[in-house]
Formats: C-alpha cells, structure tokens, sequence
C-alpha cells in the first residue's frame, strides 16, 4: 500500500510505501529531509507528526523518548507510515544534490594520529570522483551486511584521497580490523555521500564550530572548505578530549588560529592528568562555548561527536544562550554499542 505523506511548512510531497520508513522514501523522492545515523540513534531526523500515524522499527530510547513520541514526535529514519501522513520537519534546501553511489575504494595509507585514532587514506578508481559536501560521510559495506559510519577529514576540493579519522573501539566489528589486520591496498566498498551536516552558506552570521574527540573530523573539513571558499565569517572552533592526547590534530588547529583572521582556536581537556601539565581550559567542551558567549543569538552552531555532548550542547545553547533552534546543526556520532541496541 502506498501513502501520500505532506512536508510542512514547505508543502512538499512524496508517496511512501507501507514497509518503507519516512526517511528513505523522502530521500528517494529528493526531498531533503535531515538525518544522520539512519539508525534510531542519533535523533538527527526528529520530526513532528501532525496529521496520521506511524509504527516505529527499533531506535535508541535516548533518541525518541516516550513522552516524545506520545506528543506526536517522530524518528523519521525508523517510522513506517501507517495511513497518509502530514509531518512537520525542518527541511533542507541545498541545491545540486549529489547522487549517493556505492563504489570500491583501496585503502592508500594507515597512519596513527594516535594510540586510539587511525588516519585512514581512501583511494577511488581511476577516473572516479565523490562529489559531495563538507560534513558528510560514507559508509562501508561490511561482507556481514553490517554497515559503519565515517565523516569525511577533508574538503571536497582536496579530493585526491578521501581521508577518515577512525577511532578504536575494542571489540568493534570494524575498528578491531581497522588496527589490526587491515593494510594498505586493502580493497573496501562504501556507499556515500551521506548525512545533512553541511555548511549553510546563505549566512553570514558568525560561526562556532563545537568538536568532541573524533567528531573534529567533519570540522576540519569544514574549516578547509571556508578557507577555501574565502569566507570572511568569524569562526570559533571549541575541541573538547578527555586527555590532550585526544587532540590528535592540535598543531593544525594552532595554525589556523595562527595563520587566518577572524579564526579562534579554544581546546578543551576534561580528564587531564598532573603527568599532561595541561594549562588550557578545562571541564566540558560546551560549557566553555557557553562561559564565552553568553548570548549565541545572533551566531550558527555547529556540533559534531559524542551523543552526550551533541545533546547537551543542543539543549543548552538554545535555553541559556539564546541559540535560534534552526540555527544549530549537528552530527552525533553513535557507536557500535548503540547500532546494536
């Protein structure tokens, strides 16, 4: 069976097929609807439902709480349709669309950025290019069927290698092989682009950009893609790790802080042992965004990492800060553990 389902406030519409989520047939149809994980875990995709009903597949309850999704709230990436639908979601209007593609892809370089963090180099066939936008990312294609995530490190101009920070996580599926048994000229398939954390460039409003551990990686493409492009948006880029050792690429951030205008570089260590001699901020990584700018109405965020920190910067920013809601864009990085769930 087929439903009719109407985006508001744009008043778009698409069909979308009874054993099909919302998420998938608005994609198919090229509406831009947001999402990240297209798990259930990340929450990137929340809308409302104001009109029908909807059964939801297997989600994080961290994601879509109960008292959400008794309000009409709703986990697009998961929510099959159950009669025609009426949803109200922040739609994304970026021209150009790049197609997704599934492609092969030989592993070019494996180099340690850390005891945790592996710099992976993806080298496409010959003759073959991903187009896609800073921010976004792909997916590998595991024999199992199993799929897993990583934004891309750099901008879409510097494409002669796509480049991933992957972090270790024992027992992982993939990251045990990342650090073990993978080696170079090793061949993947992946499927991309994917995601909507991208740059909105129809602002000229100022810029903070809040990274915690490996979600520095879409930042750093980001920030590649200004310099770039030119941009003269001041930019603040907050880092957060547990030990400094976490910040893997801290010689490369003081550059820019060193080299472009308008550009600010604030790290922040939250577990830092006597032994580090760390003399930098401290505490939590949003918190410090929030001590230094205590009014953010007039500013876009945008936030990549940890669930925890996404949500907390989110939920903060806009109650204390004054952060418009649409201004705050983000890509919550799920793990292993929380696809499983």
């Amino acid at each position: 069976m087929t439903f009719q389902v109407t985006v508001t406030p744009s008043g778009r519409q698409f069909s979308c097929e009874a054993d099909e989520t919302v998420l998938s047939a608005a994609l198919r149809a090229g509406v831009g609807l947001p999402y990240g994980c297209k798990n259930g875990a990340c929450g990137s995709c929340k809308g409302k439902i104001t009109a029908g009903t909807v059964v939801h597949g297997n989600h994080q309850q961290r994601a879509l709480p109960e008292t959400e999704e008794a309000q009409g709230m709703s986990l697009f990436c998961c929510a099959k349709p159950q009669s025609d639908l009426t949803i109200e979601a922040r739609e994304i209007v970026a021209s150009g669309d790049y197609p997704i593609k599934k492609m092969p892809t030989r592993i070019a370089k494996l180099e340690k950025l850390s005891d945790d963090v592996m710099l992976v180099k993806l080298q496409l066939p010959a003759n073959e290019r991903l187009q896609y936008r800073a921010g976004q990312y792909i997916e590998f294609l595991l024999r199992d069927g199993k799929r897993r995530s990583y934004s891309m490190a750099n901008a879409p101009h510097l494409d002669e290698h796509i480049t991933l920070h992957i972090r270790h996580m024992p027992g992982g599926v993939f990251t045990d092989q990342v650090f073990s048994t993978l080696k170079e000229r090793d061949i993947l398939r992946f499927e991309g682009p994917q995601g909507s954390f991208f740059l909105r460039e129809d602002s000229d409003k100022p810029i903070v950009l809040l990274a915690s551990g490996t979600g520095f990686a879409p930042i750093k493409a980001l920030v590649e893609h200004l310099i770039h492009t030119q941009s003269t948006r001041p930019v603040s880029l907050y880092w957060g790790g547990r030990r400094p050792a976490d910040l893997y690429m801290n010689d490369l951030c003081q550059e820019w802080a060193a080299q472009l205008s308008g550009f600010t570089y604030v790290p922040v260590v939250s577990n830092a042992t006597p032994e580090d001699q760390w003399s930098g901020r401290t505490g939590f990584v949003h918190q410090a965004v929030m001590a230094d700018f205590p009014d953010l109405s007039g500013h876009e965020v945008y936030a990549c990492g940890a669930p925890i920190v996404v949500e907390s910067a989110q939920r903060d920013f806009v109650a204390q800060c004054g952060l418009p809601a649409d201004a705050f864009f983000a890509d919550s990085f799920t793990s292993e553990a929380d696809l499983a769930n």
